[in-house]
């Protein structure tokens, strides 16, 4: 009796002490850890869309971005700003080393900011593609959108604004007028926008009360790393170019070679990029498709409107891939550039000759001097004597060599009777000449 009572309460110890060990681990605080590094662009974008996403699935208690970048794209900088403020889950910017441009805007979207000693944050001016400064329109936008990221966690949208205009006048933080303002991390803190400042990973998760929490890390696939260098401004107009030179010199090489499988991987690393990054769907790499057979249905029926739809479609699905108009106009206006220059340097300098149209457009000749003829040449008549059937006004029939010639004068009228000479043949063509009557 008393053994078995021994064993229940064993047993019950036991079971106790495992839902005690369940509740701890319950409470345990789950924290993912995300870097911010490189170029802002969209695949940035994407990476960080599906680090948010996996963090809420785990229903995690923090998400800490560790920022590290000299800027990047404004509109990509504008989604990822949305998706931190979007989020339920509480965001904390590290500051490793810098946040610039588009890296102060995603650093200020986030609740809390913590810097390391030599970190920076600011110097956010907005430029476009071509790295000039941005017109009023983008400026005034991007000057808003600054305000805003600063103002929604509770920071003096003023010190935002310096970073973006240089007309603000901050000479107490070096930035006087005609200067942007860039936070060291002490003025950071001063200004109230740094929590504080940290050596390291572990004195912020010290302060920030999870030293003993669950830590994750989130890297980027390498499909996710392949598609940002993609998709980085400079990169575009590089593979769009390089797919230009490639189907150019594609039209002077015998067959399908090198340079065509250059030019459409070129063309392929493009839609891969876009589409892994989640900047387009599928329907641009169809559009492409389609437009691409009808350029070649084209060259079998002539017209020109279904390669004008075809070159329409090519040049619309490029457009559809890419969420930046101007960005695209330039890259393509690069491209073309470069592909019409290299075009010119392979006629005009190097000699060469399209091959490409040659399997499609019959370009043999059937020449006299190669001794083709079109009707048989009768040289054997030329300076033989006969006698007009007909009347040859100019041309009728003549008697030769007992034989019924269609003959032709050369202009004037020879009646009916009259001795005439062959004077030339050119193929079926016989012309005659009038002999005189000797009485």
């Amino acid at each position: 009796m008393w053994r078995y009572l021994s064993v229940l309460l064993i047993g019950l110890l036991f079971t106790m002490s495992s839902f005690g060990g369940a509740t701890v681990s319950a409470n345990e605080k789950i924290v993912y850890h995300v870097p911010i590094e490189e170029t802002v662009e969209k695949g940035l974008s994407a990476f960080l869309e599906r680090a948010l996403n996996t963090a809420e699935a785990a229903d995690a208690d923090l998400v800490v971005f560790e920022v590290n970048t000299p800027g990047g794209a404004v509109d990509a900088a504008g989604e990822i700003a949305k998706l931190l403020a979007d989020s339920p889950i509480k965001t904390v910017a590290y500051v490793n080393n810098r946040a610039l441009s588009a890296g102060a805007y995603i650093s200020l979207s986030a609740d809390e900011i913590y810097m390391v000693p030599s970190a920076t944050m600011g110097s956010a001016a907005v430029i476009d593609s071509t790295g000039n400064a941005a017109s009023k329109k983008a400026q005034s936008y991007w000057l808003a959108a600054m305000k805003t990221a600063a103002e929604q966690n509770g920071r003096d949208p003023i010190y935002a604004q310096a970073m973006a205009d240089v007309d603000i006048d901050l000479p107490e933080y070096g930035a006087e007028k005609g200067k942007l303002l860039t936070f060291t991390a002490e003025q950071a803190k001063k200004a109230g926008y740094s929590e504080g400042t940290v050596s390291g990973k572990a004195e912020l998760y010290s302060i920030l009360g999870v030293e003993d929490a669950d830590i994750r890390s989130i890297e980027e696939s390498f499909p996710e790393k392949l598609a940002r260098f993609l998709t980085n401004p400079i990169v575009v107009p590089i593979l769009l170019t390089i797919a230009g030179i490639g189907i150019v010199m594609e039209l002077f090489s015998p067959g399908f070679g090198i340079p065509g499988v250059i030019g459409i991987t070129s063309l392929i690393l493009f839609f891969y990029g876009h589409l892994v990054a989640g900047i387009t769907g599928y329907e641009s790499l169809a559009m492409f498709i389609i437009g691409v057979i009808l350029v070649l249905i084209e060259f079998f029926i002539p017209g020109g409107i279904i390669g004008l739809l075809g070159f329409t479609a090519v040049v619309g699905s490029l457009f559809l891939a890419t969420g930046d108009p101007v960005h695209m106009t330039i890259s393509l206006l690069i491209a073309v550039t470069v592909s019409i220059l290299v075009f010119i340097l392979l006629v005009k300098v190097f000699g060469k000759q399209m091959k490409f149209f040659r399997k499609m457009i019959l370009t043999d000749a059937t020449k006299t001097e190669q001794g083709y003829v079109s009707n048989p040449n009768r040289l054997d008549l030329l300076g033989a004597e006969g006698k007009a059937l007909t009347d040859l006004r100019p041309s009728g029939t003549a008697l030769v060599k007992e034989e019924r010639v269609d003959v032709v004068t050369e202009g004037s009228f020879i009646s009916k009777g009259s001795t005439i000479i062959i004077v030339k043949v050119e193929g079926s063509r016989v012309v005659v000449r009038e002999i005189p009557d000797s009485n």
